[in-house]
């Protein structure tokens, strides 16, 4: 019997992310700077794409992650849990560049979690008794500051004397992600708090590529320290170690 491996790895982050559309939707891993997939987004940067819509926890900070695709206004629309203290995604955001649907942290996750488990749909507590359930959230203000598009009212029900509110999966058009060690046929390990958004983004993506700090054989990895398995990975890019900006330090003058 001849056995036929399949090797998914890509040699460079251009190569991988070369065939991104304008107008594609991307889950994008990462929660504040761990675990985001900074070449990857540089790349797409370098190729040009716009009119993007994305799904990441935050839209990145100034210079760093989604923030450098947002301060080139090549991204249209965002779904994301927080602003944080990106001015630029405030400033696009209040002034109709951009358009944000405010999503609670849990259910994005699991929205996106749900789209690769093919589940379209799921009653969650969160946001019951809010404009998230009733609708009339902002999602896009007109240049002068008001408000032009506003969230629906979404389905609730009663299940055990609760209500809860539908919520609908999340499936888009590509997924960049990051993780520790990958191997060819697209099996990934994250390392400690980098495994936030990772694993599900990594599910919601038609087309779900990964950069990888460390390229391994098949074999290397236990079975049981892959967290996302290889049939939800089209490409992996060896990138080495990477720094993350995230340390505040304060020394004696």
């Amino acid at each position: 019997m001849r056995v036929v491996v399949i090797d998914k790895v890509v040699a460079s982050a251009d190569a991988a992310v070369a065939d991104i559309p304008d107008g594609a939707s991307l889950a994008v891993g990462g929660f504040g700077l761990v675990g985001v997939p900074e070449l990857l987004i540089g790349a797409l940067l370098e190729q040009g794409a716009t009119n993007l819509e994305t799904v990441s926890n935050n839209c990145g900070t100034a210079g760093s992650g989604l923030g450098v695709l947002l301060a080139a206004n090549r991204i249209r629309r965002t779904i994301s849990s927080y602003i944080g203290d990106n001015a630029e995604f405030a400033r696009q955001y209040l002034t109709g560049e951009l358009e944000v649907e405010l999503t609670p942290q849990g259910t994005l996750a699991e929205r996106m979690r749900a789209g690769g488990a093919g589940i379209p749909a799921f009653f969650t507590p969160a946001g019951v008794g809010t404009q998230v359930a009733n609708g009339g959230l902002p999602l896009r203000y007109d240049a002068r500051g008001a408000v032009l598009v506003v969230s629906p009212a979404k389905e609730t029900r009663e299940f055990g004397g609760q209500t809860y509110v539908l919520e609908h999966a999340i499936v888009t058009d590509y997924a960049l992600i990051h993780a520790y060690q990958g191997d060819r046929l697209g099996n990934l390990r994250y390392r400690r708090s980098a495994r936030n958004f990772n694993p599900a983004a990594a599910a919601a993506g038609r087309i779900t590529v990964a950069q990888v700090e460390q390229l391994v054989e098949p074999d290397a990895m236990d079975p049981d320290d892959i967290h996302t398995p290889g049939i939800y990975v089209q490409r992996v890019v060896p990138v080495g170690p990477v720094h993350v900006g995230i340390e505040k330090r304060t020394v004696r003058t």
